[in-house]
């Protein structure tokens, strides 16, 4: 295992939960880059954070060959991949078409697959870790999102998969499970919930009317997904591999075919 400051790269690193990881990576005097698609807003995370910046499309395989070895060629290593990298894929199973399928796979998915793979030598190397953003939608569906759904559950099978075979290796891979988070994509989902219910009060209440059944009533800040992603991608958690970490408010404990008799103001005897 080699030893100096750590290195982290980081998908999907231009804004939300991507941008709060590398402000949290940074601020502990972290080596970061930062890939995506667009490099405006990557940038900004930079000019922020001191950032190493790759525009770079993840979930092609060239791409993400090319990013980590410019990586390995400017700090000489790689110990943490935050697969972040995601979006597309919000329509049925009948309203998807091949075009809106790809990209979903490719945006989601290939982007974790093809980046993990090209790193796994030099986490190896590192003893490092992998940490997949995948979501709520990795455990159940929401509606109108094959696609998305789809690549989220692969995900998971992603991080077991590095889990049980690089694990003796040294490397360890878990999954984060978000729920609503404030980021730009979930603000824009709140926007167009808001009109479309006709809320008065914009995504403010489109986020409050979403989470008003989570236990915690309130959506995430894009700062408490990184805390999470931090600690999986660092020594604190050195036993933990294979996980799915679940934070979504504790929605996920809710019993949603109760939900009708406690707003009946019903409790089951």
């Amino acid at each position: 295992m080699s030893t100096g400051t750590r290195v982290i790269a980081i998908t999907g690193g231009g804004t939300g939960i991507g941008a709060a990881v590398a402000r949290r990576y940074t601020s502990e005097g972290a080596n970061v880059v930062v890939l995506g698609r667009r490099r405006e807003p990557l940038e900004k995370v930079a000019a922020e954070t001191g950032a190493h910046v790759i525009a770079c499309d993840a979930g092609v395989t060239a791409d993400a060959e090319n990013a980590i070895a410019e990586i390995i060629g400017r700090f000489g290593r790689l110990d943490v991949v935050v697969a972040n990298a995601g979006g597309h894929g919000l329509s049925s199973v009948t309203g998807t078409d091949d075009g809106e399928w790809e990209l979903a796979l490719r945006s989601n998915l290939s982007s974790a697959f093809a980046v993990c793979r090209a790193a796994l030598p030099s986490l190896v190397d590192a003893g490092g870790q992998v940490v997949i953003v995948s979501s709520l939608s990795g455990l159940f569906a929401g509606p109108d999102m094959a696609g998305y759904t789809v690549a989220k559950h692969a995900l998971i099978g992603l991080t077991r998969s590095i889990a049980r075979d690089y694990g003796p290796q040294g490397v360890r891979a878990n999954a984060v499970c978000p729920g609503w988070v404030r980021t730009p994509m979930g603000d824009g989902a709140m926007e167009q919930f808001a009109e479309t219910a006709g809320f008065t009060g914009g995504r403010d209440e489109g986020y409050r009317r979403a989470t008003a059944e989570v236990p915690l009533r309130r959506p995430a800040e894009p700062e408490e997904i990184a805390s999470i992603v931090r600690f999986l991608g660092s020594p604190e958690s050195s036993y933990v591999t294979g996980a799915v970490l679940v934070a979504d408010g504790g929605a996920h404990a809710v019993d949603l075919p109760t939900l009708a008799f406690e707003r009946a103001g019903m409790t089951l005897r």
